[in-house]
């Protein structure tokens, strides 16, 4: 234990060392936040973040920013209690004065050039939850509905207005240099940084309970920077029962990392100083606008492009004429998960030859598409088909992070900016894996989702991490729909033998979505043959259960006797207009030869 004296000496010690961060004096003439949200606003994230090194440089910081704020720890090792005081800056970093600043999200490499040049460092997971604990002021996090656009300078500075009104509201009994906390998710250093590269840890986001709405997560590439990540900056020398340490000394040091790691030893307590890749690299190559980089095919007057990245993903984007594209009307765009071991082409279909492939000839919806424009005919429907290289999203996602998914559907969104954007998500077989690694990336499901489909494709269906995301999603508004095809598969019989349990397959994760639906929603079902119908929302939810006595598989099946057209109009007017589920194909002089 410590003993008055030791304390009085560690309080004394910290009082004498320095807390200020060494700058030129801000310039009479620099410029505030919000003429320099305007001077980056037309920038490309590598600008972007040059123009923030550059602001950093010459001091335009706000003045309250420059003195730091004491947090004392304490942990015990051995019996051995040890006490530390280490020294943060009172809010996020920004731009600006004092009466008009702005929170500037960087990128966490930017944000270690900024550090080393200031000596400090960015702060652990444990740091942040102890400068939260010490903070005078807490505010209530400001969450908006993820969407494309929480990457861009509108919605950066659209929540910077938000948080300073907040703060304005304490400011009389809480001038600034108060040490404030909760607004942002913190770019935090992290063991786990060792294991991976060109990632960026996040965590925090304190709710007014404490409770942090974001755990440690290192699923983001290093270059994506949202609204809601914040920087803040720990001086690197620190006080350890008296003594002056570095924080990376103490995280290396097995006796003393507890006070500000509560993960063990840190080795790397720090992020590389080049520059990552511009934001989205996925999306900066993929959301040139309508129509670049789109040619004709030789298929019904379309146009078509194709998109390849180097995490092993294939896109083909396919669109009606040019002609079609009417600046008033709306795109539906369908992004459409393949299932396991099909390609694009055998996706599409086409009439095929004796002896040709025949996986050419079991889904067709490339036809089914083109029967569909001629249904739905207020909205323009583009279908992105989206291909794993390794012919599997299951597998895809097991080597890359589920946050990648909504980097790669936001850059196809970001083809058609032109025109308002509505969203569905179909898939098939392994494809459903896709949709429920999205949803896993989202805090939310977004607003331009107005329908998600699963065609025979709900295996990764987790009650836990999905059934309340999909109930808020549906409740939002009236125009989202849910649509659910499957079949008895787990009496499908396969070389003389069953290929999934009763539950494992997609007609037990459909029942258990099913009973999960029905804790909140009333559902009505019937029976027409095989196929057992169950509808709640006035149709917006569907769910098409087709029995099996006869131990076939329709696997492929459901999809080709217009499963897709099924999935696209389910609960709407035009549901069984001119087609049949399950019936012959509405769509034969739709195929391509």
């Amino acid at each position: 234990m410590k003993t008055l004296l030791q304390i009085v000496l560690i309080c004394l010690s910290s009082s004498v060392l320095a807390q200020t961060i060494t700058l030129p004096p801000r310039a009479t003439n620099a410029i505030g936040g919000g003429a320099f949200i305007k001077n980056i606003s037309a920038l490309n994230f590598t600008q972007r973040e040059q123009a923030v090194i550059q602001e950093v440089a010459t001091g335009n910081l706000p003045p309250f920013f420059r003195k730091f704020c004491r947090v004392t720890v304490t942990n015990v090792f051995k019996v051995k209690t040890n006490v530390a005081t280490f020294f943060v800056a009172p809010d996020y970093l920004a731009v600006g004065s004092d009466a008009d600043y702005f929170f500037v999200p960087i990128s966490p490499n930017i944000a270690q050039t900024i550090a080393d040049k200031l000596d400090c460092v960015l702060p652990t997971r444990k740091m942040v939850d102890a400068i939260y604990t010490a903070a005078e002021v807490k505010l209530a996090p400001s969450p908006i509905p993820p969407t494309s656009a929480m990457t861009t300078v509108p919605i950066f500075s659209q929540i910077n207005e938000t948080i300073r009104t907040q703060r304005s509201a304490v400011l009389n009994s809480h001038p600034l240099g108060a040490l404030v906390a909760g607004h942002k998710k913190d770019v935090v250093i992290s063991a786990r940084l060792a294991t991976t590269t060109n990632k960026v840890a996040i965590y925090g986001w304190h709710q007014t309970n404490g409770v942090a709405i974001q755990p440690l997560y290192l699923g983001h590439t290093s270059a994506w920077v949202d609204y809601s990540h914040g920087i803040r900056l720990i001086s690197q020398t620190m006080l350890v029962n008296g003594e002056k340490k570095s924080v990376a000394e103490v995280l290396a040091n097995p006796e003393l990392c507890g006070l500000i790691s509560d993960e063990g030893i840190v080795t790397q307590a720090r992020y590389p100083t080049n520059p990552p890749t511009p934001l989205n690299a996925a999306s900066e190559r993929i959301a040139q606008p309508w129509p670049q980089k789109f040619s004709p095919s030789t298929n019904f007057g379309e146009m078509v492009r194709e998109i390849k990245l180097p995490d092993e993903v294939r896109i083909l984007v396919n669109t009606p004429a040019r002609e079609s594209f009417a600046t008033n009307q709306s795109v539906l765009l369908v992004f459409y998960a393949l299932p396991n071991g099909n390609s694009i082409e055998q996706t599409i279909g086409k009439t095929i030859a004796t002896n040709e492939d025949w996986h050419f000839n079991i889904q067709h919806v490339g036809a089914q598409t083109r029967w569909l424009r001629q249904v739905i005919t207020n909205k323009t429907i583009v279908i992105a088909y989206l291909e794993a290289g390794m012919k599997s999203w299951p597998a895809w996602r097991k080597k890359y992070a589920d946050t990648r998914i909504a980097e790669i559907l936001d850059g196809v969104r970001g083809i058609f900016s032109s025109n308002k954007t509505e969203v569905v998500l179909a898939s098939h077989s392994g494809g459903g894996s896709l949709i429920f690694g999205y949803l896993n990336a989202m805090e939310k499901i977004p607003d331009d989702v107005k329908r998600i489909a699963f065609l025979d494709s709900n295996y990764n269906y987790d009650p836990k991490l999905h059934t309340d995301k999909i109930k808020n999603w549906l409740t939002a508004s009236g125009e989202n729909h849910l649509c659910v095809l499957a079949y008895q598969d787990y009496l499908g019989v396969l070389n003389g033998k069953s290929f999934v349990s009763e539950n494992g397959g997609t007609w037990g994760r459909s029942r258990m979505m099913l009973n999960d639906l029905g804790t909140q929603f009333q559902f009505t079902s019937t029976t027409n043959s095989r196929l057992e119908t169950f509808t709640a929302l006035n149709g917006q939810i569907e769910f098409l259960l087709e029995e099996n006595p006869e131990r076939k598989i329709f696997h492929t099946v459901q999809v080709e006797q217009n499963g897709f057209i099924q999935a696209l109009l389910s609960g709407t007017a035009d549901a069984g207009k001119g087609y049949e589920y399950f019936g012959e194909r509405a769509y034969t002089n739709w195929i391509q030869h």
